[in-house]
């Protein structure tokens, strides 16, 4: 067990993983897809280096950034038996649709299960956001209105900080080697690209990235991400019989084109779907971008090969090169490569169990850093951080699910020390 330097205090006692969280979510991470840099925001790398001093301080002695922006750190085994080499993972930045400057939590004292007003025109409806229900008693941390509360994934990196610190403070509690990274621009996609899965050594891995305490995954979508870009030919619209082509009226052609039921707002569960998140145009230029999510892959690869065939039919209509269609695949249904390791999934809900939480066995419909990884050779399924509502303003998380994480991650790390 590594001796700590200089244990991190707040006034005169350890910080609880609330304290910490807090702590995290006052430096502005959010990614920037636009930036074309990696980590695409300096906030991340602010981040990053404030979480290697608290792990040297520790006693964490190898704890650095490397040159990609990833916090790495190893918390050597104190035990002789041959226990594996655990992997815990979060990642640093927040989503980027939704600010993460300034961010003001409040925390409520014993919920009570009504509405919760979060400024003077935003209230956030017990009747909307069914999960509130759950924490009637608890306390909730929650944001001013006007930003994310950045538990995704603050809350993971908070959690695992704690977690290394019950094991540092009780030298009699036998544990294996555990590897940590803290990894930037998970929500953009790229948390992975420059992540050296031999370098990080572990034997498998759990991202700590999830939703409500409970919640277990090793099932996600698969994902791509398609950019439909349309040309037209633009004329005085006097003259234009027979002749325009309009681009932006050919984009909303080609939108009422797919499966009016396949979107987001009327899908669940397995259910896959297609996601306009951008769109732009004029008569001559226009376009439209997509993302594309199934845990089926057969069904993901159907949905890709719609929306070529549906750029082929509007190519025949208006003229060859009128459409063309770029996609790109982002991540992999984790699925089939978790489940020559389901120990990790069976120790995991016993982990939970023996804290008193009941598990949760539910596919992600989304991904993590966790998908990528498993398929880069490090079966890495997900686990809960305890938070709600993640990427907007209604982001909420339990003081009570941020300071059970912890315990959990150390039951993990004793079972398999246990064998």
């Amino acid at each position: 067990m590594p001796k700590a330097r200089k244990k991190e205090q707040q006034g005169g006692k350890t910080l609880t993983a609330t304290e910490r969280f807090l702590k995290y979510i006052g430096v502005d991470t959010q990614a920037d897809p636009e930036s074309g840099v990696h980590p695409s925001s300096k906030g991340q790398l602010a981040l990053a280096k404030l979480l290697a001093d608290e792990l040297i301080s520790l006693g964490l002695s190898d704890a650095h950034v490397n040159g990609h922006g990833i916090v790495l750190a190893t918390l050597p085994s104190n035990t002789d038996s041959h226990a594996p080499v655990i992997g815990l993972i979060a990642h640093i930045d927040t989503a980027d649709g939704t600010s993460g400057k300034n961010i003001k939590p409040r925390i409520i004292r014993g919920y009570d299960g009504g509405d919760i007003k979060l400024n003077d025109a935003v209230t956030m409806k017990a009747a909307r956001f069914e999960s509130l229900s759950r924490y009637v008693g608890q306390d909730l941390i929650v944001t001013d209105g006007t930003t994310l509360l950045g538990g995704d994934d603050k809350a993971g990196i908070a959690e695992i900080m704690t977690m290394l610190e019950i094991f540092i403070g009780n030298p009699a509690l036998k544990h294996g080697t555990v590897k940590v990274a803290f990894t930037p621009d998970e929500e953009i996609g790229q948390g992975t690209d420059l992540f050296d899965v031999a370098e990080f050594g572990a034997d498998f891995a759990y991202t700590v990235d999830g939703g409500g305490l409970g919640e277990l995954e090793y099932e996600n979508f698969n994902a791509a991400g398609s950019t439909v870009t349309f040309t037209g030919v633009g004329i005085h619209p006097g003259s234009a019989k027979n002749k325009m082509v309009n681009a932006a009226a050919v984009a909303m052609e080609f939108n009422a084109m797919l499966p009016v039921c396949e979107v987001p707002e009327a899908t669940a569960d397995y259910e896959g779907f297609y996601h306009l998140t951008d769109m732009r145009g004029t008569v001559s230029q226009a376009q439209l971008s997509y993302i594309i999510r199934d845990h089926d892959k057969a069904k993901f690869e159907a949905k890709k090969h719609m929306l070529e065939s549906a750029a082929a039919y509007l190519n025949e209509k208006y003229g060859k090169g009128t459409v063309l269609v770029k996609t790109k695949d982002s991540y992999f249904n984790m699925r089939e490569k978790v489940l020559p390791h389901m120990h990790l999934i069976e120790t995991a809900k016993k982990a939970m169990q023996q804290n008193g939480v009941t598990p949760h066995v539910h596919p992600i419909r989304g991904g993590t850093d966790g998908a990528r990884l498993s398929y880069m050779g490090l079966p890495c399924p997900n686990l809960c951080t305890g938070g709600h509502s993640a990427h907007g303003i209604y982001e909420y998380i339990p003081v009570q699910s941020l300071g059970k994480m912890p315990e959990i991650l150390r039951d993990i790390v004793c079972l398999y020390t246990q064998g």
